[in-house]
């Protein structure tokens, strides 16, 4: 079923030619959105905005457009995005920690993304390979450009600003692994539980790693335990949206594992789904609504494909657990995921979604 773009000009004249453009650049696909791309650049030049608005639109779509082309080919690929700081020399433990991590990860199919820079950038590259790397830079200029892993790489990209590049670190990744940083790894690391904890991205697997006896992760825990879920700030569900540990082969588990049931979900009118790759049987149903029901008013029903994702094809092959859920509570939703993917029946497998963003309609 086709849609018609929902914002347009206000002017059927330039709305034709609107039109008449997208038929010439042979738009089908999506037409509705290009309409509206199309028709904000253009009310943009009736809005008299200045110069400095106009080369941040100009860039920010452009930055997009030439990252959205570079991941396009790799789809099929499942991705951690790792974070950490890039003043991090290649003799301390956390560099050869995020060696060995990417190292992991790799061999098990899996790509890894970094912000391309030195430091721990260039030891999730150097772990995961040149040909299972993608680098998505930050022009500065106190940096020297990306790391000679990925330098000259055609799945590297220059971006001028800070919040494009966030947005592909964390759009085209299926897992995050998040090493000790600075200000710029807390505000990627904070940005992303913003992003999970609100539900603006789908349910993904977070690790908080360090090297053994290391306190960097701990004390931000006792901080996000003693000074925002103690003063109310936060839920102490939260918490469970991340998994601090010391130990590769358990940072890998977490990233893995939180696709041995579980697949994916999405927003259908005022249900949200959940897509699972094995029907939990009538017990672990019941269990579930146990632990878990008070997340919805109606409790945790079985379901096939819903009409809305039928007529869109979306994974019907998946088996569902539907509820109206109770928005305030992504991070108790973070623990009836890892419910679903401890109970018996679920696969022994894990094979992440080939999607990023939550399917909305």
């Amino acid at each position: 079923m086709s849609r018609g773009p929902r914002h347009r000009t206000g002017d059927p004249e330039l709305d034709r030619r609107i039109d008449e453009l997208l038929d010439a650049a042979g738009a089908g696909h999506d037409r509705d959105l290009l309409f509206e791309i199309v028709a904000s650049a253009v009310l943009l030049a009736g809005d008299q905005a200045d110069r400095l608005d106009l080369k941040i639109t100009n860039a920010a779509l452009r930055e997009m457009r030439d990252a959205f082309n570079m991941f396009a080919p790799y789809r099929h690929q499942p991705k951690v995005t790792i974070f950490g700081s890039a003043r991090t020399r290649p003799d301390d433990p956390l560099y050869s920690q995020t060696v060995e991590f990417a190292r992991r990860i790799a061999a098990e199919g899996w790509m890894v993304v970094t912000g391309a820079g030195p430091g721990i950038m260039a030891a999730g590259m150097e772990g995961a390979g040149r040909d299972r790397s993608f680098g998505v830079l930050i022009r500065l200029p106190f940096e020297g450009g990306a790391n000679e892993v990925i330098a000259g790489d055609e799945k590297l990209i220059e971006m001028r600003y800070f919040f494009t590049r966030k947005l592909m670190l964390v759009k085209e990744s299926q897992g995050f692994v998040c090493l000790p940083g600075g200000f710029g790894t807390l505000d990627e690391t904070f940005e992303l539980l913003t992003l999970t904890q609100t539900g603006k991205s789908p349910q993904v697997p977070i690790v908080l790693l360090d090297t053994p006896h290391g306190s960097y992760w701990k004390a931000f825990m006792t901080f996000a335990e003693q000074q925002l879920a103690a003063n109310g700030m936060i839920a102490e569900a939260d918490l469970s949206l991340v998994r601090v540990t010391d130990d590769i082969e358990e940072a890998a588990a977490v990233i893995l594992g939180f696709y041995r049931n579980y697949h994916s979900m999405r927003w259908v009118g005022d249900r949200l789904v959940l897509r699972l790759r094995a029907e939990p049987t009538d017990d672990e149903l019941a269990s579930l609504n146990e632990r878990f029901g008070d997340l919805s008013t109606s409790g945790i029903v079985r379901s096939g494909p819903l009409p809305a994702e039928v007529r869109t094809g979306d994974h019907v092959e998946l088996c569902r657990l539907v509820l109206r859920f109770d928005t305030h509570r992504y991070g108790t939703l973070r623990q009836l995921i890892d419910a679903i993917n401890a109970l018996p029946s679920a696969p022994g497998g894990s094979e992440p979604p080939l999607v990023s963003e939550l399917a909305e309609e």
